[in-house]
């Protein structure tokens, strides 16, 4: 069913009825060449590949899928090829009852939809992947990743709900388990709120022993988005896709804002750590000439803004000093839009989308 939503409003709402118009958006990846062009090359066939995590160590990417009946996926980055990882033929699980005990079991594999990811190294080849899952319940879903095997395998072993009412975006993990989350839209709030800036989200809190996931008094923002914490779990760094800006809180006291960046040229989305310490981001370019013509004065048709190709910027940001640098940029491209974060491996810029059949890469120049 297509819908009309509020202008500006090409930002990722977590409702299904948006998930399913995401889909919608789809084509079949066999439909279409996937040759490089326009200085990018491709991996079709990932379903709104919307995240990418690094297995540490490794040449293996993750991806979530933020689609209806679409798996996680493996991708390879040295081949550039992918195959389905999770829930695949076999799902396994394995529930750490002492940790996730509330947890009522894992995900319904016919009824999952995922969306942003954290990956925590570990020990002797295995590392911690946390998951936004939508579909069947709002949680974050939390995955064994063993890498010791030919390919990377996922065991599931536990999830924490997330308040009623209640969409996480992205997630961040610290050393002792903890993790934090942003929900950029609480419930009866709406994206044209946050337009009017009004402070329409924030970031959650949950730590082993908790019940649930709890607010985090002082970092209510309009439309919160990607978020990370630093290695000593000393500060938050966090989004908006309203304010274009990166924002820096003390964990200790939220209520004390650091820093901010100043605001970047595109839509911050994702937000991941760069093995030098920077953090990097990306996003769409929303004024563009071409698609401009699309928009309707107080409406926006979310169908026709996906459908219609838009460049992109991938910036990295000193935590620090909040110092920009552009990393790269894409242009606009007929299959290929929509993007919402990146990733370096080796040479290739990584780049993700929320509506797309498949997940580009440029040369890291």
């Amino acid at each position: 069913m297509m819908q009309s939503i509020p202008k500006f409003s090409v930002f990722r709402s977590l409702s299904l009825s948006l998930l399913l118009l995401f889909t919608s958006a789809v084509t079949i990846a066999e439909a279409n060449e996937c040759k490089a062009s326009s200085g990018y090359g491709f991996v079709c066939g990932p379903q709104n590949a919307e995240d990418l995590v690094l297995v540490p160590a490794t040449k293996w990417i993750i991806s979530s899928a933020m689609a209806p009946g679409a798996e996680i996926y493996l991708i390879d980055s040295n081949e550039k090829s992918w195959t389905n990882l999770y829930p695949a033929d076999a799902p396994l699980a394995r529930q750490d009852m002492a940790t996730y005990g509330s947890c009522p079991g894992s995900p319904d594999p016919n009824n999952f939809v995922t969306h942003g990811l954290n990956i925590r190294p570990g020990e002797n080849g295995h590392s911690t992947l946390y998951v936004v899952g939508h579909g069947g319940r709002e949680a974050i879903e939390v995955f064994d990743v063993n890498a010791n095997g030919v390919r990377p395998t996922l065991t599931w072993t536990g999830c924490v709900l997330m308040p009623e009412g209640m969409a996480a975006n992205s997630v961040a993990s610290l050393n002792d388990g903890s993790l934090l989350v942003t929900v950029p839209l609480h419930p009866g709030k709406t994206i044209a709120d946050a337009f009017k800036g009004e402070l329409t989200g924030a970031i959650y809190a949950w730590s082993p022993g908790d019940n649930g996931f709890k607010i985090v008094e002082g970092t209510e923002l309009p439309y919160a988005n990607g978020i990370e914490v630093s290695a000593d779990g000393q500060e938050i760094y966090v989004v908006s896709s309203v304010l274009n800006t990166l924002l820096a809180y003390s964990h200790s006291n939220p209520s004390r804002q650091l820093r901010s960046s100043s605001p970047l040229a595109f839509i911050p989305d994702n937000l991941h750590w760069t093995s030098d310490g920077s953090l990097i981001t990306a996003g769409m370019i929303v004024n563009f000439p071409r698609c401009d013509k699309l928009q309707t004065p107080g409406e926006f048709d979310l169908a026709k803004f996906a459908a219609c190709p838009r460049p992109f910027i991938v910036s990295t940001i000193d935590p620090n000093s909040m110092q920009i640098r552009n990393l790269v940029a894409g242009p606009d491209h007929e299959s290929f839009s929509n993007a919402t974060m990146a990733l370096v491996v080796g040479n290739d810029v990584w780049v993700g989308t929320f509506s797309g059949d498949r997940i580009g890469y440029l040369p890291l120049k």
